[in-house]
């Protein structure tokens, strides 16, 4: 084969090869723009929710996770994309169950040891009817749904698109846990334990939001793996809903029994 045969046939070949390299390159340009998008929205819903002169309106999270599931539905993801697929539900469920009966015995356990018993002494709970009234309907509808839609929901759906389930557990949990940030700002100064660990103070506020930035950040890669493990966003739900609601229930008779 001459030189400049060799050099046609190569040329002949990049040239074939190049729609599909901008094609690959222009859907990974897309997966990039639309996981920006999502980290901006939430970014925006979480300032508003915590920092403005909203932070009282209890709907400012719902309603904003909301809006970008509706964009994110006419913007072609699929109910599977988002955690939601009917294939899925059973196994969601059955895990989503498994996990609250977990966090319940271990809950009770750390309850039921004078060593631990002192992190429950939250003042957020101390009455039995608040706690059930924010277990039951202030942590689900506020809390849980809107969160576990838009991280396993939305931003998992997105993340994987673009870079993989590394993408996913690295990213995804990450971003759980500085979502976390504005929201533990008053940590130590509602809970006893913490206040009494660590004190009170500038210092102690941020050494607190820093503790619950890895905590969450821990727990976002447990409920990711449940997403991942089930394609099912309820899972992780039962989960959250439990880590939550089951803690707040537990501080009620902490402060009521003990």
């Amino acid at each position: 084969m001459t030189s400049t045969t060799a050099t046609t046939t190569a040329t002949a070949a990049v040239a074939a090869a190049t729609p599909g390299l901008r094609t690959r390159l222009l859907t990974h340009r897309t997966d990039i723009i639309s996981v920006v998008a999502v980290i901006m929205g939430l970014a925006t819903i979480n300032v508003t929710a915590h920092l403005t002169s909203l932070s009282t309106v209890a709907a400012v999270v719902p309603v904003g996770v909301a809006c970008l599931l509706v964009i994110a539905k006419a913007r072609g993801m699929s109910w599977t994309d988002l955690g939601l697929g009917r294939a899925h539900i059973s196994k969601g469920l059955t895990w989503g169950t498994g996990a609250v009966l977990l966090v319940a015995a271990v809950i009770a356990l750390a309850l039921a040891i004078p060593a631990t018993r002192g992190f429950f002494f939250n003042e957020s709970y101390a009455s039995l009817r608040t706690a059930l009234i924010a277990a039951l309907v202030i942590i689900p509808l506020q809390t849980v749904l809107p969160e576990e839609l838009a991280f396993r929901g939305l931003l998992h759906g997105r993340l994987k698109s673009m870079g993989g389930t590394k993408a996913v557990f690295i990213g995804g949990s990450i971003l759980f846990g500085l979502w976390h940030v504005a929201s533990s700002l008053s940590l130590t100064a509602t809970n006893v334990g913490l206040t009494a660990m660590l004190g009170s103070g500038t210092a102690a506020q941020w050494i607190g939001v820093g503790l619950a930035v890895i905590a969450t950040a821990g727990a976002g890669l447990g409920l990711t793996w449940l997403r991942h493990h089930t394609n099912s966003v309820l899972a992780p739900i039962g989960l959250h809903w439990a880590l939550n609601a089951v803690g707040a229930m537990a501080a009620a008779a902490a402060w009521t029994f003990l």
